[in-house]
């Protein structure tokens, strides 16, 4: 427990992993021996503050990630959602099924996740509503109309690359999911946003790479030999 508060982690395995171009699950993949999935689920596991854990994956793989689940000597329980047709249905999805106080959302498929980042986000639900580990942009980036010509260009200081953990207050996003059903989000934050909620950005480190092509899996079997 954190302040008196219960801590729910949310993983992310329900993608249909599209643009990974394998006809297969990329959380599901190997490395060493090991699912990418494992990586983030015994991260958690460990963790100080986290109270559970849910997992969030197609009907058709529970057996798959139960098998997992039952490999594994955790120490906390394991709880496993059915995923929704796009990332803020699984997300909502997982929301609704716990009572937690804050909710630790994260992709399944970034298995460098560290102890520093779950630490780091859950101690600033202190102070802030939402909270998401990121790191800032090493290039220029632009802003664009649907025919490619430029808009604006972003101040590069002030420009981010988000990536997971996010943790947020559980009741705060869920009533964003709730008051904007419609809208279409690529991460919770932006619900958060829409609300006129501050979002705190907490520095990671570019390590903290997620699997989206067949190229970026083979880049962190690379990384996981250097470390």
């Amino acid at each position: 427990m954190i302040y008196n508060k219960k801590v729910t982690a949310v993983i992310l395995a329900a993608g249909n992993s599209v643009r990974y171009g394998q006809n297969k699950n990329k959380n599901l993949e190997i490395i060493n021996g090991k699912q990418v999935l494992f990586y983030s689920l015994t991260e958690f596991d460990k963790n100080k503050y986290i109270d559970n854990i849910i997992i969030a994956v197609k009907k058709d793989e529970i057996p798959v990630v139960e098998s997992i689940i039952k490999k594994e000597n955790l120490q906390k329980k394991v709880d496993i959602v059915v995923g929704g047709d796009s990332r803020k249905a699984s997300v909502y999805n997982s929301i609704k099924s716990t009572n937690a106080d804050i909710v630790i959302i994260h992709d399944g498929a970034r298995a460098f996740i560290k102890q520093d980042y779950i630490n780091k986000c859950v101690e600033s639900m202190n102070e802030f509503k939402g909270v998401a580990i990121g790191v800032k942009s090493k290039d220029t980036i632009k802003i664009t109309d649907e025919n490619g010509l430029v808009i604006n260009t972003t101040n590069r200081s002030n420009t981010w690359l988000i990536q997971t953990p996010q943790c947020f207050d559980r009741d705060t996003l869920l009533k964003m999911h709730e008051k904007y059903k419609t809208k279409d989000v690529t991460d919770d934050c932006m619900l958060l946003e829409e609300g006129d909620y501050k979002v705190k950005i907490l520095e990671g480190d570019y390590s903290n790479i997620k699997i989206t092509t067949y190229d970026d899996l083979n880049l962190m079997k690379e990384l996981m030999k250097q470390n």
